[in-house]
């Protein structure tokens, strides 16, 4: 008995959602900022500008130009996000009865996001960097039986990149820098799948009560999709520095769009009564799909107001509206699989002060402002709930030795409650809201020789 093109879709579905990160990454969308610790004291403000370490290959190559010798930077960032999920009428749109199961218990994983950043001299004038970090990326995991399992269980997604880079010191007011992105794509994707609900969208559906898949979401006759994927791609970033003063510089950077296939694997388990019906369809295969990471064009002001203060301001454009269609190939009998995000393009906005009272201590602070690109409760996904935030940052430094600083920062991110009104072409609707925040803990050695 071979289910019908409805009941296909079932398990592409169950891939929609590959690309998605944490519901509270840091950047917008899945996007990961900490990309060295004495930005994120600033709120990352001024970014492109400052160029204070190593880690400026990430946000602006050409600011390398602007570092004394050569320098490697360790550091790490320890990320606790909060995720809850509050119902409000998830239901089947079958039968209108309330969808079984709790709200999922905190959904949101720590995460442990290491950089390593070096920078070397060949000569006066041009410098060469290398980057490794991760700039996408983080995970979700919701209790097995919650109200949206057949939309998300788990989501574990990360980035790793690799940032050669090349900076040119043009003259004493400008800087020009550039850099290739080896990026590695790793994805993990799991979820219920309701074969009631299959069921009754075949011709079998008289017979579905019959066969024991009768009942829409009834956890006794789930299976469990778990999907896993990885990927190679590449891009490129480029930079341009302008200090019309020796008190301000002006940074203005580009990271491109990358480009990912995905190829990997879909694994299904079934119930016993789902075997006879769905089992030659619903089999393991090999799968594959494409998503773009999207662009950045960030601008960026450092200012030294005296000899102990520092202004600064960013603002970083991202490119979501590139994330708009997630496609899904299957390598057996089930049906491609498309879903439409329609995600939209996001600014965020920074602004932050340091201030050096010696030559020992660095003091800093910071806030800023990140749009969601999800546009609406309809769009939004259980596997990537985000919403706007708001960052408080602080930080601080200190001068171990002439070679040697060690930095720390804290950041705390208030999440604006969010909406999730979402119905999947599995005819379960999840209806609700999300309720988050974030703490980041950064520290990191810089060592200059």
């Amino acid at each position: 008995m071979k289910p019908s093109t409805h009941a296909t879709r079932l398990a592409g579905i169950a891939l929609t959602g590959l690309a998605l990160g944490a519901p509270v990454s840091h950047a917008g969308g899945f996007a990961l900022i900490e990309q060295g610790v004495k930005g994120l004291g600033n709120a990352y403000a001024g970014a492109a500008a400052s160029a204070e370490a190593a880690s400026t290959i990430f946000f602006n190559p050409a600011g390398m130009t602007l570092l004394d010798g050569s320098q490697v930077v360790v550091g790490l960032h320890i990320i606790k996000p909060s995720t809850k999920f509050t119902d409000d009428g998830s239901k089947s749109t079958i039968t209108g009865l309330n969808t079984s199961g709790g709200n999922g218990g905190d959904a949101a994983d720590l995460a442990v996001i290491p950089n390593l950043f070096l920078v070397a001299d060949i000569n006066d004038e041009v410098k060469l960097g290398l980057g490794i970090s991760v700039p996408f990326g983080l995970g979700t995991n919701y209790d097995k039986d919650w109200k949206g399992r057949y939309q998300a269980v788990e989501t574990a997604v990360e980035v790793i990149n690799i940032n050669p880079s090349l900076a040119f010191k043009v003259n004493p007011q400008w800087s020009v820098g550039l850099g290739a992105n080896i990026q590695y794509f790793k994805a993990k994707l799991t979820n219920a799948v309701d074969f009631s609900t299959a069921c009754l969208g075949t011709p079998l559906a008289p017979n579905c009560g019959a066969l024991g898949l009768g009942t829409p979401q009834n956890p006794a006759t789930d299976g469990f999709a778990d999907i896993t994927g990885t990927s190679w791609g590449f891009g490129y970033n480029l930079g341009v520095l302008f200090a019309p003063s020796e008190a301000t510089r002006i940074g203005l950077a580009y990271r491109s769009q990358v480009k990912h296939s995905l190829d990997g694997t879909a694994e299904f388990t079934l119930p016993a009564a789902a075997q006879p019906v769905f089992g030659s369809t619903f089999a393991n295969t090999d799968i594959s799909g494409d998503i773009d990471l999207p662009s950045t064009l960030s601008l960026s002001v450092f200012h030294q107001l005296t000899d102990a203060w520092a202004l600064l301001a960013d603002i970083t454009r991202t490119g979501w509206s590139s994330y708009d269609t997630l496609v899904i190939d299957f390598d057996n009998n089930l049906k491609d699989s498309e879903e439409k995000n329609n995600w939209e393009d996001v600014n965020r906005y920074s602004v932050g002060v340091n201030f050096t009272p010696n030559q020992t201590w660095i003091y800093r602070a910071g806030i800023a402002f990140d749009e969601s690109p999800v546009p609406s409760a309809e769009l939004r996904s259980a596997r990537s709930p985000g919403s706007d935030r708001t960052w408080l940052a602080l930080g601080l430094g200190y001068q171990v030795a002439k070679n040697l600083t060690l930095d720390f920062g804290y950041a705390h991110l208030f999440a604006k409650d969010a909406d999730i009104n979402r119905e999947s072409a599995r005819r379960d609707l999840l209806k609700g809201s999300y309720e988050s925040n974030v703490d980041i803990f950064s520290g990191q050695v810089v060592w200059m020789f």
